[in-house]
């Protein structure tokens, strides 16, 4: 079995509730039925928990009626958070009109694939600890659609990912470069430690490809020292599967370079994306009422996304209501608490609502075809 055929049969076993579109016999409707009220049930549970997390403490709040709020500049937040997600969707259309070819799709399709591999991404991301949920069923997905030959349906996944870690390592790396979070020095130190477990992936990648041997005595030597501090248990499985886990993508990245210029216009497209994403922090606070720098506030919310990257929960819940404060700490303490949810709302929240929102569209739609 390859590599791909093994990413898309772990797919399949994780994310077997969407495997059957039309049950046939009245049991198998009782059980999809089932499965759907389990799947909407803990998307609700994801919401909540995280939620109270984040914002159970909200004695400080001020009333809502008493919020001072110019909703009007909360349109450019909402307008950029559009424009983010296109750009990431026209990132994946990219790559598939340039590897697997424009004319393998029906008109729209690889639109329509590519908007549904970036929502459902993002939403196993945000419910899964350590955002490892997005990529497994991006691959699972693709190999699902049966237009995406078996390799590209892994790679171009991998792809996707990799160019977005690359994307905001670039801009992240400008922002604190330039000095943006000046006189905050734990929150500095703590995005830089931050953004080099984030460069992790993309920098092995580049070693495997460059100098494999090298990458081979890197490997060893970190996970040594974590077995020694008892952190690995067993050095050799996890030597061997960190080996075979980076060899993998850097195998990826070499059959996208292939393609002339498709992989520095997926980089791109990312920078762009991050820049967008960062900069809605900004247009939150002045609708708040806050007085507040553009520059500064992107450096801010750049240093703080990657200073809660390593968090090890869905979402980043239990730091990020902590490590944000920084971001909105020039608003008054009881605007502090809707501000925060505001953002979250579209850093977080709204993704645990599309990913839902867009199976029960897939599932209306393949019923209308049948």
């Amino acid at each position: 079995m390859t590599s791909s055929d093994k990413n898309a049969e772990r797919g399949r076993k994780v994310f077997g509730v969407f495997r059957s579109a039309h049950p046939r016999t009245k049991k198998q409707k009782i059980r999809k039925a089932i499965m759907i009220a389990i799947f909407v049930t803990i998307n609700v549970a994801v919401i909540v928990a995280t939620a109270v997390a984040e914002f159970g403490n909200s004695g400080e709040a001020a009333e809502l009626a008493e919020v001072q709020l110019n909703w009007w500049l909360l349109i450019p937040a909402a307008v950029i958070f559009v424009a983010a997600m296109w750009l990431d969707i026209y990132k994946y259309v990219l790559l598939l009109k340039r590897t697997v070819g424009k004319g393998k799709f029906e008109r729209g399709e690889e639109w329509r694939l590519a908007r549904r591999t970036v929502i459902f991404g993002k939403y196993y991301d945000n419910i899964t600890p350590a955002a490892v949920g997005g990529q497994p069923f991006q691959i699972y997905y693709m190999h699902k659609n049966g237009r995406v030959p078996s390799g590209l349906a892994t790679t171009i996944p991998i792809i996707g990912m990799i160019t977005g870690q690359i994307g905001f390592l670039i801009l992240a790396l400008v922002c604190f470069l330039v000095g943006g979070m000046r006189g905050n020095i734990l929150l500095g130190v703590t995005a830089w430690i931050g953004l080099a477990v984030y460069a992790f992936w993309p920098v092995m990648v580049l070693i495997s490809m460059l100098l494999p041997k090298t990458m081979t005595r890197i490997i060893n030597f970190v996970v040594n020292m974590l077995a020694r501090v008892k952190i690995v248990k067993n050095p050799v499985e996890a030597k061997q599967r960190i080996e075979y886990e980076v060899r993998e993508y850097a195998k990826s990245v070499k059959a996208i370079l292939k393609n002339k210029g498709l992989f520095g216009e997926a980089v791109l497209l990312m920078v762009l994306y991050y820049i967008l994403m960062m900069s809605i922090p900004f247009f939150v606070l002045t609708a708040f009422g806050g007085d507040v720098g553009y520059f500064e506030t992107l450096s801010t919310t750049v240093a703080v996304t990657a200073a809660v990257y390593f968090v090890p929960t869905p979402g980043n819940s239990g730091a990020a209501e902590g490590t944000f404060f920084a971001v909105f700490s020039s608003l008054s303490t009881g605007y502090v608490f809707w501000a925060m949810l505001v953002w979250r709302f579209f850093s977080y929240y709204i993704y645990i609502i599309m990913g839902p929102v867009t199976y029960f569209l897939m599932n209306l739609e393949k019923r209308k075809k049948v």
